[in-house]
């Protein structure tokens, strides 16, 4: 069977992507090749989802018919743009859209390693590891609407799609890819709240985790604004208004806001 997808890293990130690529039917192990640097990974990853696998980085985009995935780290992306550079796939009738997640690589860096060549760039946050993740990707110069198609299909079988302009994709890392960490050291705060207050740890871990969860998905399913359900749940006089008093006092949504922020900053100085 021809090969469609070719995966160039085989960390945590490709391997979920591909675990639910395989899993929804979008692509069949036979229509798969990876190629690794470890071993002891390409040995795993074969078992475990009965892929091609190689050491070779060009056997990838040559035999690749559909797209070419770089999960890789920023880092070594020089020395693989080297390795391909020899390699003849513009002349190809149809070339593999190129998509790469690596942080920090804009589009023009992609595209004058892969000239000529379709190039997407995203950015997918770690709750894709489970399928509940949420990828914003811009457009290269020479994408077709056909290539936009195939990012959006391949990103949404790890969560939800978002496009953007690439001089947004600082913003995204502020947010939604740095974000995750903010959310775990607010359900954390929040269980140390429920021990300070009395809670056994392990039922102020759930209460936390669990209070969390449920008004992500209240909010999504209702579709209400964040500061309408939390006027629903503040009555006069109550406990959750003197509660959000004391946030408001420590500068929490301040607080939120400055750290994104700073992530973006941060973001466009490890770009440069």
């Amino acid at each position: 069977m021809t090969i469609k997808f070719g995966l160039i890293g085989g960390g945590v990130m490709g391997e979920a992507l591909l675990s639910r690529l395989i899993t929804r039917g979008i692509y069949q192990s036979s229509e798969v090749i990876i190629s690794e640097p470890l071993s002891s990974r390409l040995d795993f990853l074969k078992q475990q989802y009965d892929v091609a696998v190689t050491r070779d980085n060009s056997q990838v985009f040559t035999e690749a018919k559909e797209v070419v995935f770089l999960a890789v780290k920023p880092q070594v992306f020089s020395a693989i743009a080297q390795e391909l550079a020899d390699i003849d796939i513009i002349n190809r009738e149809h070339s593999p859209v190129i998509i790469s997640i690596l942080a920090g690589v804009p589009l023009s860096q992609l595209e004058a390693a892969f000239v000529q060549l379709p190039v997407i760039r995203a950015m997918p946050n770690t709750p894709a590891t489970v399928g509940a993740g949420i990828t914003a990707i811009c457009l290269g110069a020479y994408t077709s609407p056909k290539h936009h198609q195939i990012a959006q299909q391949v990103f949404s079988a790890v969560g939800e799609v978002v496009e953007v302009s690439e001089g947004l994709m600082d913003a995204v890392t502020g947010l939604s890819g740095s974000g995750p960490a903010y959310v775990a050291l607010l359900v954390e705060a929040l269980a140390d709240g429920g021990v300070a207050a009395g809670l056994p740890r392990t039922i102020a871990n759930k209460l936390a985790l669990q209070t969390v969860l449920g008004t992500a998905k209240l909010l999504e399913e209702t579709k209400l604004h964040p500061a309408e359900l939390k006027d629903r749940v503040t009555s006069p006089g109550g406990t959750t208004i003197a509660g959000i008093a004391k946030l408001e006092q420590a500068g929490f949504r301040s607080a939120l806001i400055e750290a994104v922020k700073a992530a973006t900053e941060r973001s466009q100085e490890l770009g440069k």
